[in-house]
């Protein structure tokens, strides 16, 4: 491609053309990888010339440390993820990155399921990439939910305090959801409310729209940096406009 055509193009890129791509070598077509790129990019509102950059970056990356907590949650926004279109989120992002400490998905239980969590915790301080699934209760000391002896508001201080980011996954650890309905026994709350100082991406929806996830991980991939929000802490690409914003 010459410079007029790279002009033509939008972007100033080139076609992503990388001999036998990781992806490739995980069974996955080149072109339906680029078929995730584009919709990557349509989906975080921008131009289809981006998906080069795009691709680039999830083929180069190094792999960011992910940990998914589940509190009270039914976790409806991991069955909506893992059903992603294809190729699915399982076969692209959870091969970008590493997926360290998931209750549902891993395979290790008990004590060794909880010294990889708090193994990641430790090494990748300030690095990693926290998701968490379901409210927090605080009534009581948070006695009201416990993972491996600990509560979910212990945990979570320690877990999104010390994380780059945290992405509460879906409408309970957005804003406390069902469990926050009255006459809320538990005190459920949100992730932000529980933990104020973390910085935390907000994707509400029962269950979350599995795409808003995969983008919010995908730009921070490829641009470094958490994409823009609103003032609830939602991404501007999937919560920015809405469509009774154009009601007469």
């Amino acid at each position: 491609m010459d410079r007029k055509d790279r002009q033509k193009n939008g972007s100033g890129e080139e076609p992503y053309r990388k001999e036998r791509t990781v992806w490739e070598q995980k069974g996955i077509s080149r072109r339906d990888f680029l078929k995730f790129c584009t919709a990557m990019s349509a989906a975080l509102a921008l131009p289809a010339a981006f998906a080069p950059k795009i691709a680039r970056a999830l083929d180069d990356v190094k792999r960011p440390a992910l940990v998914w907590l589940e509190f009270q949650d039914c976790a409806g926004d991991t069955e909506a993820l893992l059903r992603a279109s294809s190729p699915s989120v399982s076969e692209i992002v959870l091969d970008v990155l590493s997926l360290d400490y998931h209750e549902t998905l891993m395979a290790a239980a008990g004590r060794q399921a909880e010294e990889n969590l708090w193994k990641t915790v430790r090494e990748q301080r300030g690095k990693y990439i926290a998701v968490v699934e379901g409210s927090i209760p605080l009534k009581d000391g948070g006695v009201y939910c416990c993972v491996g002896g600990r509560s979910a508001l212990d945990i979570a201080r320690e877990v999104c305090g010390n994380a780059f980011a945290t992405i509460a996954a879906g409408t309970c650890a957005a804003g406390g959801g069902i469990p926050e309905a009255k006459p809320n026994p538990t005190g459920a709350v949100g992730v932000k409310d529980a933990v104020p100082a973390a910085t935390v991406i907000n994707l509400p929806g029962c269950p979350l729209n599995p795409d808003n996830l995969t983008a919010t991980v995908v730009h921070y991939l490829t641009f470094g940096k958490l994409p823009d929000t609103d003032s609830r802490g939602r991404p501007l690409f999937a919560y920015g406009k809405r469509i009774h914003d154009n009601c007469e």
